[in-house]
């Protein structure tokens, strides 16, 4: 059937990178959820950490919204799926307004995915070195597409009130767009970074009090009411939905963030946090086991998930779970390994390299890992994943730790970006996601590098990748062995159903 919502939504996009998007869109949910709003965040495009932030504000995950990985009808489905239950929907947009996959056109732009939602935007700028010429850059901004419909602005870096009042009314004067909200330049609101962006908010141990900090900041200096009337303008409901968006659908909960410093990821090695319900799959922390003819029905998954593996699509669990896995958590910072019972293990990405001590020393989940694939049994690796199972694991010190040891070569860090952007994955030989020919979309964000012997690796060789502005690194090409996949591509299962159906498939055959 075809699914019409009409919910309350709001982009706030940048006029560039760095202009205070992430922290000015976990404010406005947090003020939002103070009001008593159930808000749904979002993220355009292939974020993992932006949405931690988001997820603590929320209270529940924040999704990616990606037209370049997703179909429109993907996307949409996607977004109509985590919206069932909110009050409003606030989206956090991606670099630059109209910055894209590539040069020339706007596919996986914030400017793209607002036109694809119906949603208004607020445009978010950085005054720190303007005065009237922020009218003359947001005129720009408003006549480059007039599809996009921008509804206001926040100004961000204040030298004083009256800086952003006198910037608001020539902004005014000229574009007749109203500012919503501003910010001094001297609020002490910095989210700390790494080499991968922003640092996680499962991470700070104040990261709930930086959010409180947020949301104060916008409930003084934002008209939030006005903002909430302009998504409420939103009011073309967007149609189209594939067939299988209902109440039944799976829920993940925290799955793109990692938890808590200091807190348990699970409940210990082998204990489910996933069960299947009478109405359909659906993963909740705490929840017990099943029965064994319930595991027998349904292939457990064994999920690697603390602050090293915190970087996964929250689709691409529930995707696993609809078709017919469970799925269970656990830590191997803590020193936690996949029950017996799991017929399969995903290890997502994250950072790795900076706990190579705690991985090194957890000898118990190597060998349980190479017992797994001796025995043929799924083991899917992304980025982060794909380094722990090299046969060590250079950090940015020099020190190398030892790994799992299933992949030839070793995981090595630089002080300098290794690759980044989105990738066409065509596989070279049958895997765990697809068959020999068969393309998928994919994106990398790393700082290390695959040093291998790679005469050594070709015959094991996953795909041939290609990128989309230009050449990519040689050694994006991953790992394929029997039901063993690794590599630095992180894949949003979203883009085809089979993906996720044909990894279960395998479980299946596997479950011990």
């Amino acid at each position: 059937m075809n699914h019409a919502f009409n919910i309350p939504r709001i982009v706030i996009a940048g006029a560039s990178s760095n202009v205070g998007k992430t922290t000015i869109t976990a404010g406005l949910i947090s003020a939002l959820k103070q009001k008593g709003f159930r808000v749904q965040p979002f993220k355009c495009g292939p974020d993992y950490v932006d949405p931690s932030y988001h997820e603590r504000a929320a209270g529940r995950p924040c999704r990616n919204l990606d037209t370049w990985m997703l179909s429109d009808s993907q996307l949409l489905e996607s977004f109509a799926r985590a919206c069932q239950d909110a009050d409003i929907a606030v989206v956090e947009g991606v670099m630059g307004l109209y910055d894209g996959s590539d040069w020339h056109d706007e596919r996986g732009s914030t400017a793209q995915i607002a036109k694809l939602l119906s949603a208004p935007v607020l445009l978010v700028f950085d005054i720190s070195g303007s005065a009237r010429s922020a009218a003359a850059a947001v005129l720009g901004y408003t006549r480059f597409d007039p599809a996009v419909a921008i509804r206001g602005v926040v100004l961000n870096f204040a030298g004083s009130e009256g800086h952003a009042v006198g910037c608001a009314g020539a902004i005014q004067a000229a574009t007749s767009l109203p500012m919503l909200g501003w910010l001094p330049r001297d609020m002490q609101l910095t989210i700390p970074e790494r080499h991968l962006g922003l640092v996680p908010g499962g991470e700070q141990v104040d990261s709930d009090a930086l959010i409180a900090q947020m949301a104060a900041a916008v409930g003084a200096r934002f008209d939030v009411d006005g903002i909430v009337a302009v998504a409420q303008a939103a009011t073309r409901a967007v149609v189209g939905m594939r067939e299988g968006v209902s109440a039944g659908t799976a829920e993940v909960v925290g799955a793109g963030a990692a938890p808590d410093a200091g807190a348990s990821a699970g409940a210990g090695a082998g204990t489910a946090v996933a069960a299947v319900a009478s109405a359909g799959p659906r993963i909740a922390p705490g929840a017990t086991a099943p029965p064994r003819s319930v595991i027998a029905r349904h292939p457990l998954i064994a999920v690697a998930r603390d602050q090293a593996f915190c970087f996964y699509y929250p689709e691409n669990l529930e995707l696993l779970v609809e078709a017919g896995a469970q799925i269970e958590f656990f830590s191997p910072l803590r020193g936690e390994r996949p029950s017996p019972t799991a017929a399969g293990v995903y290890l997502g990405g994250g950072y790795p390299e900076l706990h190579g001590s705690s991985l090194a020393s957890n000898t118990d989940l190597w060998r349980a890992l190479k017992n797994m694939h001796a025995d043929d049994r799924p083991i899917f690796a992304e980025c982060g994943g794909f380094m722990v199972l090299t046969e060590g694991l250079t950090d940015s010190e020099g020190h190398t730790w030892p790994m799992g040891g299933l992949l030839p070569g070793f995981a090595r860090m630089s002080g300098k970006l290794a690759a980044l952007g989105y990738r066409h994955a065509t596989a070279l030989r049958p895997n765990l996601l697809a068959e020999p020919g068969e393309s998928l979309r994919g994106h990398e964000f790393r700082y290390s590098s695959w040093v291998r012997d790679s005469g050594a690796v070709d015959s094991c060789a996953a795909w041939e990748v290609k990128g989309t502005r230009g050449k990519v690194p040689d050694d994006g090409v991953g790992y394929a062995s029997g039901n063993l996949l690794a590599s630095y591509l992180h894949v949003h299962f979203g883009q085809r159903r089979e993906l996720a159906q044909r990894f279960v498939q395998r479980l299946y055959r596997a479950t011990p």
